[in-house]
């Protein structure tokens, strides 16, 4: 009987040394998924801190449209072998109103020597010189 006490007694042992293990693997395991619960909290938060610090890029910024060179007109009207630089007239129909117009329209008449305007809806008529 000596034998099956000692086999009780090892057997016995034997479970209490099992039971143990089964906590320490459990609280192994438990603490396995804590520590990676909270290493993936960890991640994603250092993402979230990652995604808040890069940089923004800027929007691009548009060049302005380049304006292109403005071509000198020489306008002439030519009546009787004679030119009239357009741009005397207007000079004269601005002399001719005494002060500044927001808007002036001309017609020139050559075969009258005149030219008609009206400059802020007032009608007015000056010679014009084909010499």
């Amino acid at each position: 009987m000596a034998t099956t006490k000692k086999a009780a007694k090892a057997a016995e042992k034997e479970t209490k040394v099992e039971k143990a293990a089964e906590k320490v693997t459990k609280a192994a395991e438990k603490a396995v998924k804590t520590t990676k619960t909270a290493a993936k909290a960890v991640e994603e938060k250092a993402e979230k801190a990652v995604k808040k610090a890069a940089p923004k890029k800027a929007a691009p910024k548009k060049a302005a449209p380049k304006k292109p060179a403005e071509t000198k007109v020489n306008f002439f009207v030519e009546f009787g072998g004679v030119q009239v630089s357009i741009d005397e007239v207007i000079a004269n129909v601005k002399d001719s109103y005494g002060k500044d117009a927001k808007e002036i329209a001309v017609y020139l008449k050559p075969e009258e020597s005149k030219a008609y305007f009206v400059a802020d809806g007032e009608e007015k008529e000056m010679d014009v010189f084909f010499c």
